[in-house]
């Protein structure tokens, strides 16, 4: 794990993220592992329905990051979905796969039947589901897990105990499941589930002490997005024990959303030091990908990929955009593949305009030409809402170098 909080001039965060008072206050374990849902909690995004062909393009471009796990669906949803498991698992990736389950055993079967090598068995535990939607107790969901778990692991498969909407278990349901389950089927890990994304980073560290303290075993956050703190809450599970964090890239999902793959990787290696083996400059083909399969575009201002991010439109600080750009930004945009861009519009000042000319190779201005094209940027900005297209600054310079020249 690093100690520094900038390195080689890639990024440059703030140090007191690193701190003695700031780090001993955190219980990181020593290694964090990602567990990625794209291909199933992903494609429940409504609307979006991804192919056999589809699944292996993602699941080759997740290895080739480096995500640790990959789920590559439900088997039991559809024959195609199982086919699609069955050829992710031939293709010799590194990444382990892990199929979604309901606690029946004929998933499981599926599962071996598809190569996965790991199980995530999913249980509810949230007391608004068991009372309306299935009208279970915390007993009848034990029963139905106890010989699932114990068949899972007798086969060989990771098994990941899943009680979804934990956030919402009353206590006393959530304390009894975990020791009947500890004394009778303990599984490999358990998952600490925000289905509604409704919990608080403090909420989040206090549950993964709370669950671990109960189980002693290693602790699995999957966070929704609901109020903006999906990748925050993630990364709280982190500093609390957690040591295995779910994701979708470009946080797709059911309503607002997962958190998202690519916020986690760069949230772990820059804010929190650990020194990750993920391919950060291969983040934008994923992104790129997943949103041409998806078809859901990637906001502009997206942490990580808009295509917005490194965009400097202000005059101000512009000559450190493409020259030293950590003065600007807190990563390089080379970390993740990416270029610093001057553009112009309202915001843009004298030092814009001398800059974008010597991009474009048009020469340079005199001082009053300079001033006219300067007002005429910032008039045409107004006008249009938005940044100028370079053919749009190269007839406003030709037009003030006419007028000058009559």
């Amino acid at each position: 794990m690093r100690e520094t909080y900038h390195e080689d001039g890639k990024w440059w965060v703030s140090p007191y993220n690193f701190v003695p008072e700031v780090r001993q206050a955190l219980d990181l374990p020593a290694k964090v592992e990602i567990h990625d849902a794209t291909l199933r909690d992903g494609e429940q995004t409504p609307g979006v329905v991804f192919s056999i062909d589809d699944k292996i393009r993602i699941a080759t471009k997740m290895d080739e990051i480096g995500v640790d796990r990959i789920e590559a669906g439900l088997p039991a949803v559809s024959a195609q979905d199982a086919e699609a498991i069955k050829e992710i698992s031939k293709l010799g990736l590194k990444s382990r796969i892990y199929t979604f389950a309901r606690a029946m055993k004929a998933d499981i079967d599926m599962a071996l039947e598809c190569g996965a090598s790991g199980v995530i068995i999913e249980v509810p535990i949230g007391y608004p589901k068991l009372v309306t939607q299935f009208g279970w107790t915390w007993e009848d969901v034990f029963r139905k897990s106890r010989d699932v778990i114990n068949y899972a692991r007798e086969q060989g498969l990771h098994t990941v105990f899943f009680p979804y909407d934990t956030t919402r278990a009353r206590p006393e349901d959530l304390t009894s499941l975990c020791k009947a389950i500890m004394n009778e089927s303990p599984p490999d890990s358990i998952g600490i589930v925000d289905t509604m994304g409704c919990a608080t980073p403090e909420a989040i560290k206090y549950m993964v002490r709370w669950v671990k303290g109960m189980t002693g075993l290693p602790i699995e956050i999957h966070t929704h997005n609901d109020f903006g703190m999906g990748v925050a809450t993630e990364l709280a599970a982190v500093t609390a024990g957690a040591e295995c964090v779910h994701s979708c890239g470009n946080g797709l999902g059911e309503r607002t959303g997962n958190a998202a793959l690519e916020e986690l990787i760069l949230g772990l290696h820059l804010l929190y030091g650990y020194d990750t083996h993920y391919r950060l400059d291969k983040l934008p083909e994923l992104g790129a990908l997943l949103s041409e399969l998806s078809n859901i575009p990637i906001a502009r201002n997206k942490p990580v990929l808009g295509h917005g991010n490194f965009i400097r439109e202000s005059g101000i600080g512009i000559q450190y955009v493409m020259h030293d750009p950590l003065v600007m930004f807190g990563t390089h945009p080379a970390l993740t593949g990416r270029a610093g861009e001057v553009v112009l519009g309202k915001k843009s000042g004298k030092a814009s305009v001398t800059y974008k000319m010597e991009e474009l190779g048009l020469g340079e201005l005199s001082d009053a030409e300079a001033v006219d094209v300067l007002m005429q940027v910032k008039s045409r900005g107004i006008e249009k809402r938005d940044i100028l297209s370079d053919d749009e600054f190269r007839a406003i310079v030709d037009g003030v170098r006419a007028s000058h020249a009559a």
